[in-house]
């Protein structure tokens, strides 16, 4: 058997050579990571507003905000919602003819095939918390690992305690209570057939509208509680 011993200096060529070789595997990873960071995030030029929470880009689209419920607008001259109009001027004076970034959660589209997004300015704030923040809209959750929970419950709460908004005016025609799905997030009069479906495991009750808002669920569209 023959043995064969190696210089310092070979030694050190060797694992020179190893290091090169790892950094050739290494580098193409970390350019691809710089140029992504370096990527301008993709805006998009808000054309027209519909109201609190629905406007249209000028590529076509029409994006629903994501995560909240705004009071609607009756486009055909008949009464609108409460605070409606307020929630459309406050919506307009933050994005119209402006550039936006949507980012988009578990579903991208609704049943009328709008896009639902969260929706940015280029100063990095979040429309839909805004309009939340304001009392223009309520939260509108549909699961508990919604992205930004958290964020929206907190604005509510505060423009539910400042009295903004559609929150400015008392809570009218209480129930003895009202029966919340946990799965939906939505909360029912005790005489909804929906409210009646929940299963004993997914059921909360509240004591008031007020509670059911301040957990961060909104009304059943069906019995309007």
């Amino acid at each position: 058997m023959i043995l064969r011993f190696f210089s310092a200096a070979e030694v050190g060529k060797r694992d020179c050579f190893r290091s090169i070789t790892s950094l050739g595997h290494i580098l193409p990873f970390f350019f691809a990571s710089i140029c992504l960071a370096l990527t301008p995030l993709p805006y998009h030029k808000v054309k027209f507003v519909y109201d609190g929470d629905t406007i249209l880009l000028a590529s076509g689209e029409k994006v629903r905000y994501l995560g909240i419920d705004a009071p609607e607008i009756d486009h055909t001259g008949g009464n609108s919602e409460f605070m409606a109009s307020a929630a459309r001027d406050f919506n307009i004076e933050l994005v119209n003819r402006t550039q936006v970034r949507l980012e988009f959660d578990q579903e991208k589209r609704d049943r009328y095939g709008r896009l639902l997004s969260h929706v940015f300015l280029k100063n990095g704030k979040m429309v839909n918390a805004m309009v939340v923040r304001k009392g223009l809209a309520h939260v509108m959750l549909k699961s508990q690992d919604f992205k930004y929970k958290d964020l929206f419950l907190d604005c509510q709460r505060k423009a539910m305690k400042d009295r903004l908004g559609i929150w400015s005016r008392p809570f009218k025609h209480q129930e003895e209570f009202y029966s919340g799905n946990k799965n939906f997030f939505r909360f029912h009069r005790p005489s909804c057939p929906f409210g009646s479906r929940i299963l004993a495991r997914n059921l909360i009750r509240f004591d008031t509208r007020h509670d059911a808002f301040w957990e961060g669920y909104s009304p059943c569209k069906r019995c309007r509680p």
